[in-house]
Parts: structure tokens; sequence; C-alpha cells
């Protein structure tokens, strides 16, 4: 019996396609065994030891070796004849990007998008369109909401179940309205009311952690009339107090409802936002033009 170990490197792997990857891990061992050929391919089993061992005949190893020797060549050559990008061609690649994401609320299937690059290359060739453009603008509006709605519709129940762990969080509390409240950091002084006008820092995520949007990252805090806002806003803000800083997890009622907004956030869509109070100015002093900032309170030193 022949045992072989194939010591092959981390950064060789990458030219292994993903079938073959399974195979060959860095000091996998292989027994070649003198027997028929089985019909289901190479068995696993446990062995003793902290790696797993691969049973195959010589037939077969040698099969798999050879195809995978002719990837690991063929790979590297190709890849070290592809010339880097001029500028021109990765702001050619960038247009293909830009196409790529418009297309994205329509969740396309392969065989649908073929569709769509004959449309590209007809249009690009000059040829004669199959169809009268003008005749299915509406359409295309009209099958981007639908496929916008139905992804919206998929993540309805995820959104719930959200809700209900969030508000089993430490410390969270879920009010009468449904939108679940929690305490990050404590503030000093007044809360503001719905009409006066707040300045805040903020970060909105959706259940799944992507951030949709963040005035950190803009480096310029948001002002605006309190009531002017998503209701799960409106409400959740003025429980706070300036220099406090809270999460509002928003169920889609309290938040944009069955519009979504934007690319990013769906029909439905459950949103968590982290949001903190700056300060605020009193709507009676603001109409006055003389607006006082109600600023988190300062120790004084004892």
């Amino acid at each position: 019996m022949l045992v072989i170990t194939l010591d092959v490197k981390a950064e060789e792997l990458i030219h292994i396609p993903r079938l073959f990857r399974g195979i060959f891990s860095s000091g996998q061992a292989f027994r070649l065994e003198d027997k028929p050929e089985r019909p289901t391919g190479c068995a696993s089993k446990k062995e003793p030891g902290d790696y797993r061992m691969k049973t195959c005949n010589a037939l077969q190893f040698t099969r798999i070796l050879s195809a995978a020797a002719l990837l690991v060549t063929c790979t590297s050559a190709i890849a070290a004849e592809t010339p880097a990008l001029t500028e021109e061609q990765k702001t050619l690649y960038a247009i293909g990007v830009t196409v790529s994401r418009s297309l994205a609320v329509f969740e396309l299937s392969p065989a649908e998008f073929e569709f769509v690059k004959q449309g590209l290359t007809d249009t690009q060739a000059g040829k004669k369109s199959d169809v009268e453009l003008s005749a299915y603008t509406g359409k295309i509006q009209e099958l981007a909401k639908a496929r916008r709605k139905a992804s919206g519709e998929k993540q309805v129940g995820a959104g719930k179940d959200f809700l209900e762990n969030a508000a089993k969080e430490k410390g969270a509390v879920k009010t009468a309205s449904g939108m679940v409240y929690t305490v990050i950091a404590e503030g000093k002084g007044d809360s503001p009311k719905a009409d006066d006008v707040v300045k805040v820092n903020y970060r909105g995520t959706l259940i799944d952690g992507k951030e949709f949007d963040s005035s950190y990252k803009r480096a310029k805090p948001l002002e605006f009339k309190l009531d002017n806002v998503i209701k799960c806003w409106t409400e959740g803000v003025q429980k706070m107090k300036p220099g406090g800083k809270a999460k509002l997890v928003c169920p889609p009622h309290l938040a944009y409802g069955d519009s979504g907004a934007g690319e990013k956030i769906l029909p439905g869509a459950t949103l968590v936002f982290e949001v903190e109070l700056l300060e605020f100015k009193k709507a009676e002093a603001v109409k006055q033009g003389s607006a006082v900032s109600v600023k988190p309170a300062v120790p004084t030193k004892k």
C-alpha cells in the first residue's frame, strides 16, 4: 500500500477550482489501493490523527492529479499573460459595473440576463431593435416595482423575528407602537418635543447589519425638525436627552412602509438606527428667530 502526501501551498490553492480544493488541502494524505474503481468515487473516512484520509484506487488518483496539474498550469499561464488594465480600460470596466448595479433591482436569473445581453449587443452593433422601446418604458418600470416588492416580501418574516429578538435584549423596551428602544448612553437635561429642531449623529443599518446611511462617515451631523422624519425617529428621539445615545429598531409601518427608500431599503424593511442626540432648539425660540440650543449639561467641578 502506498501513501502519498501532497504538500500544496496556500497561495497555490487559488489556482485550483473549488471542486479540487476539497481534495488537495495542505498536508493532505491519500492512500492508493489496488482495488476496482469505485462507482461513487473516492471514499472519505476518519483515521486517527488530526487529518482526514481519502481512499482512492490508483487509477482515480492519477486522473484527479493529472486534471489538477493541468488546471494549475493553464490558470497560471493565463494569469501571467493578462496585462494590467489601463486607466481607460478601468473606466470602461466601471461602466459595466454601473450598468450591473442598475439592473440589481430586477434580480435577473441567468436565462433572463441573456435577453438583456442580447439587447445590449444588438444596440451596440447598430442592429434594428426587436421591440419598440417607447412601448416598453412603462413595462420596465412596472417590472422593477414588482421585483422590488417581491424582494421586500421575502424579508418581512425575517424583520418580525428580528424585532421579537431585539425586544428580548437587556435594557430593551418595546413601545405600544411596536418600536424597540434601547438606551446606549444616558444624556442629561430636558428631552425634545415633536416640533423642536434636533441635531443628531446617526448610523442606519438593515437587519443583516449592512449600513445604508451614516452621518459619522459624512463627518456632518444632521439637523431637522423632529416631526418631519419617519415616525420611529419622532417617537424615539423624544425619549432622549442631549448627550445621550440610543438604538431604535423600527418596524416597517414606523419607517418607510411598503414603499421603501432608495436602492438599499426595500419595501417592508425593518431598520436599525443608532442615534446620538447632540442638541436641540425649542420650537418657540426658532419661530421667534432667537433660538437657543439645548446642549448636554456640563458637570461642574467641586
